[in-house]
């Protein structure tokens, strides 16, 4: 038989694993409800947009909490001046030979985009991937790589007009112009002269 010292002490220690399961759970569902404001807010349409792709909540938050694993590992980096001078020309032709061939110039504007989130450390592989890689750090921007690649899919078709090639070539420009960063030059830190005191006579 239990003497009452043991049942009071297992009492207690039922009750404390009671308490424990309970403030876990609570724990638990806080930390749910603040990882799904922090992720709607920071992916908006995109995580609108894989919620009803995955048909669920949880699920298109864990995708997108696999997302940030992911590309956390990267080493992403800003372009120096040298290579965003670069890009900045070659889009100048780009658009300037719009004009006399829009179908070359969306072909062009996706493999400068490629060629540009190479530079920045992001991996090229399918467009499903690089577009869940350019999510992380461009949730405002993405929907224009999508826009972008369904029009020129179209192209590669023939079935693209000059209107919507012209919005294919505006919607690469957005992504284009966030995946655009540089390198802070440092400014050189230069002493004020003193003043010179003039000689008493």
């Amino acid at each position: 038989m239990m003497t009452t010292t043991s049942t009071s002490t297992l009492i207690i220690v039922v009750a404390l694993i009671i308490v424990a399961a309970v403030a876990a759970a609570i724990w638990t569902s806080i930390h749910r409800k603040q990882q799904s404001v922090r992720l709607q807010k920071r992916y908006g349409a995109e995580y609108e947009r894989e919620v009803a792709r995955l048909g669920s909540q949880s699920k298109a938050e864990a995708e997108l909490v696999k997302r940030e694993a992911r590309v956390a590992k990267l080493t992403i980096v800003p372009l120096t001046s040298k290579e965003a001078a670069h890009f900045a020309q070659a889009w100048s032709r780009l658009q300037g030979g719009f004009v006399d061939n829009p179908g070359s110039a969306v072909a062009e504007a996706d493999s400068l985009v490629k060629e540009l989130m190479t530079a920045r450390g992001y991996p090229v592989s399918d467009f499903e991937s690089r577009a869940a890689d350019i999510s992380v750090d461009h949730p405002n921007v993405v929907y224009a790589y999508r826009a972008a690649q369904a029009i020129a899919l179209k192209n590669s078709r023939r079935e693209a007009n000059t209107e919507e090639l012209r919005q294919a070539v505006v919607h690469y420009r957005t992504l284009f112009s966030d995946l655009l960063q540089v390198h802070p030059v440092p400014v050189p830190v230069t002493e004020t002269p003193k003043p010179r005191l003039a000689a008493h006579s």
